[in-house]
Parts: structure tokens; C-alpha cells; sequence
């Protein structure tokens, strides 16, 4: 009765607020549109899996997973535990190119009454003989751990717990505004600023789209584009939902390098969470779930970089659907008791 209960408040919350927000109602060119997301009906649970003990698979999947650690058993210091491997959604994320627009917060715009990080996408403009849109977005990142405050699993250990949050506004970040100061957390950038860094992420591109990106190759975001500048600003903008992805990757690199976001998977997060400046890619699967969810499907829940081709159709939708809302999926390896 406890679950049910919880199960009820959670529904009647998003209903209430979903309600509230007269953004959506107002949807039209220039407004910011959304929906609060509804966390039974919008979440592709199937993401879930597939779990594992130690290398072995206990609950398969078709979806591509990171190797685990091969070893059943595991020891933090002197407990011993199970070595388990699962997918958690812990982070939503707002995607769009109109400042202080909440899109899964039921499309509420919150205006702060002053002029600051208005973006915008411009195009096309003729690069090298070839027609090249740009475009400019900004993110909110959610906490959001959400089989922990749906107590679908009690007493596990290895959950993130907490509660829904709003943890960061890329708004009132300078170093998500000008490329130039972004360069702080990436001087590596111009390393791979040049046609034969860019050429190699086709391999990446072709790896994340059939099973995992590469992360070796840690400058590129599989066939979405660079993973440099760690900001907003994309310049080769071929849609919304290839420029979405991108900035989100981006974005969730720029946590990395920050110290902000920490390591999950592997052996070396059997004990807890590490320092991970460098992202592995193959850590994330992000779900769309605004304008449209994406809640079952090989491509529900695709990994960095996977190719968008199958993944567009109907996540756009012209003037009352152009902003994009996210849940972030991490890998967890850990040891559970």
C-alpha cells in the first residue's frame, strides 16, 4: 500500500504541474513548449537492462552494453558483495535554443527580466561550397534519480538517491556563451581542430550506430560531430535532434572535465563513484522524451553518437515542437551487498 500511495502522489504531482504551466497552451513560433515528463508512461523501461553479475548477463538485452567486471564477487575493503552491472536514469536534461525555457518542467519559461543567453540558428551559409547551418542552444540538467524516489527498489545501495533538482543553468555560465573562454577547460581543442581528427570520427560514428561509441576517441561524438568546443555553439547543424544530441554529449563532457559528473562503470566503480575527466562515452544512453518520448525500440535509448536517421522522425515538430528534453541513462557497476 506504501508503493501505491507514493505511486498516486507522484502522478497526481506531474498532473498538477503539467496543468499549471500555461506555456504549453500558449505554444506557438518563439514560445517554449514542453511537457512535464510522466514517469510511468514516458520512460522506456526496457533501458533498464540488460543486468549482469559479474560477466554474466542475468537479465539479456539486445541493447549494446560496456563490458562488466568478470568476477562475481568483489571486495570494498573488508565487505564483500556482488559484483552487478545495470543502466539507472539519473539525470533529465532541457535542450533548446530559447533561453530559460524548461521543457520538461511542462514548457515553463521562467524570464529573469534581463538580457542574457539568447541563442538563436542561422543558415545556411555556404562553407567550403557546401550548404552548413549553425546553431546555438542552451541546457538545464535535472537531478532526477528515479527508481530511487519511486522506491521500485528498496534498500539497494548501489541507487542514487535524492530528489528531482534543477542542478545547472547553462544560461548564467559565461564558458557556455563565448567559444574563447571555453577554451579554459579544453586547450586540447585545437589538437583536433584539423580535417584528419574530424575524418577519424567516422569510425565513431559507425561504431556507436551498430554497438558502442569508441572512447578512445574522446574528441568526437560519433556521426552527431566534434565533442570540442564544451559548449552550446554548433556549427555544422544538420537538424534539431542531431544538434540536440550533440550539445547534450557536450554538455555531459563539460560536467567530466569540471569534476562535476564522476565515473560509474567498470571495476574501478565497484566501490563508488571516480574521477572521470576524461568522459567515457560508453558510460551514457540518453531517451528523448520531449516533444515526443521515445519509450520502446532499438533506438529508445541510443549511446553517444549513434546516427540520428532513426531517431528523427517525429521528434520535431515545426514551431510547437522544436524543444528538446532528454533522460540521461548511466551505467553502474557495483558492489552490492
Amino acid at each position: 500500500m506504501t508503493h501505491l500511495r507514493r505511486l498516486a502522489a507522484v502522478m497526481l504531482a506531474s498532473l498538477g504541474l503539467a496543468l499549471a504551466s500555461p506555456a504549453s497552451a500558449d505554444a506557438g513560433p518563439g514560445r517554449c513548449t514542453g511537457s512535464f515528463v510522466n514517469p510511468i508512461t514516458d520512460i522506456c523501461w526496457s533501458c533498464l537492462f540488460p543486468i549482469s553479475v559479474g560477466g554474466l548477463k542475468i537479465w539479456p538485452s539486445s541493447r549494446p552494453d560496456p563490458s562488466n567486471p568478470t568476477l562475481p564477487l568483489c571486495l570494498c575493503g573488508l565487505r564483500p558483495g556482488i559484483a552487478m552491472g545495470f543502466w539507472e536514469p539519473v539525470r533529465l536534461a532541457d535542450v533548446s535554443m530559447k533561453p530559460w525555457c524548461f521543457v520538461n518542467l511542462g514548457g515553463m519559461k521562467l524570464d529573469p527580466g534581463f538580457d542574457i543567453g539568447f541563442r538563436s540558428i542561422k543558415g545556411p551559409s555556404a562553407i567550403g561550397g557546401a550548404s552548413q547551418n549553425y546553431s546555438s542552444w542552451h541546457v538545464h540538467w535535472y537531478a532526477y534519480p528515479l527508481i530511487y524516489w519511486m522506491e521500485i527498489v528498496t534498500d539497494f545501495l548501489c541507487l542514487e538517491s535524492g530528489s528531482i533538482d534543477i542542478l545547472y543553468i547553462s544560461e548564467i555560465d559565461p564558458l557556455w556563451q563565448d567559444s574563447e573562454l571555453t577554451a579554459i577547460i579544453n586547450p586540447e581543442a585545437v589538437l583536433f581542430a584539423n580535417p584528419l581528427a574530424l575524418a577519424a570520427c567516422a569510425a565513431d560514428c559507425v561504431s556507436s550506430t551498430v554497438h558502442l561509441p569508441v572512447d578512445e576517441m574522446f574528441w568526437c561524438a560519433g556521426c552527431q560531430g566534434s565533442m570540442y568546443p564544451m559548449n552550446g555553439n554548433v556549427s555544422a547543424s544538420i537538424g534539431h535532434v542531431q544538434a540536440s544530441r550533440l550539445v547534450l554529449s557536450r554538455f555531459a563532457y563539460k560536467l567530466h572535465r569540471e569534476l562535476v559528473a564522476w565515473g560509474t562503470m567498470g571495476s574501478k566503480g565497484l566501490c563508488g563513484k571516480y574521477l572521470m575527466p576524461v568522459m567515457r562515452k560508453q558510460q551514457y544512453r540518453f531517451q528523448a522524451t520531449n516533444p515526443n518520448p521515445a519509450t520502446k525500440g532499438r533506438y529508445a535509448c541510443p549511446p553517444i553518437g549513434a546516427a540520428t536517421t532513426f531517431q528523427s522522425a517525429g521528434q520535431v515538430i515545426p514551431a510547437i515542437g522544436e524543444d528538446m528534453g532528454y533522460l540521461v541513462w548511466r551505467k553502474r557497476n557495483c558492489c552490492a551487498l
